[in-house]
């Protein structure tokens, strides 16, 4: 009788204490489940917490065509400008320069800038990066300055030429114009005139 209790006892303990144990194991899965997000929680987490990531594509250089643009529109006329008033410095020539220097810089040269700018930018904003202009003024007495130019597909905008001209009762003058694509370039465009004297001016280009 006294072992029947016992067994009772035990038995009774048994079905009480049933399913209120919880072994340390998943309370320790459970935790590092927890700790580690979904992959679709973890792109929002970045997100939120403004990380980026660097892909293989962010490495690969860009085009030939796409480093063509890199620079602004307004930088590119503004190079042209610059060398296109280098060559006409350049045509000009030492000799010539020293005498008509402040004449050049006060009106030729402003004049010539405003010229290509206003050229260039009739021309369609994705071939501009590709005009140029020559850098080859023709010494002696050829007229020429420069030429402006688009290097992809050769050909020619506008010419720019310097003439001697002169004039009954006053002596040289020197004629800047311009010849354009439109025209064949047949028709002068003029840019300004300098007086130089009633001498023979030296040949462009003269040292």
């Amino acid at each position: 009788m006294k072992r029947w209790l016992i067994k009772s006892f035990v038995t009774l303990v048994t079905i009480l204490t049933l399913g209120l144990y919880i072994p340390p194991y998943s309370i320790d899965t459970s935790a590092a489940e927890d700790k580690e997000p979904s992959s679709s929680n973890k792109g929002i987490d970045d997100i939120q917490s403004g990380t980026t990531h660097t892909t293989v594509f962010d490495n690969i250089p860009p085009s030939s065509e796409e480093v063509v643009h890199v620079r602004s529109t307004d930088a590119y006329i503004q190079d042209l400008t610059e060398k296109a008033k280098e060559q006409t410095v350049t045509k000009m020539g030492p000799r010539i320069m020293d005498k008509l220097e402040d004449d050049m810089t006060a009106l030729i040269l402003p004049s010539i800038e405003v010229v290509v700018k206003q050229l260039i930018k009739t021309e369609n904003e994705a071939s501009i990066p590709y005009y140029e202009i020559t850098e080859q003024p023709s010494a002696g007495y050829g007229e020429k300055m420069f030429h402006l130019y688009n290097k992809r597909t050769n050909e020619e905008m506008a010419r720019f030429h310097v003439r001697r001209d002169k004039r009954p009762g006053e002596g040289y003058w020197f004629n800047f114009h311009y010849h354009m694509r439109e025209d064949n370039f047949l028709e002068h465009h003029p840019i300004g005139d300098i007086y130089w004297d009633k001498n023979t001016p030296p040949k462009w280009m003269a040292m």
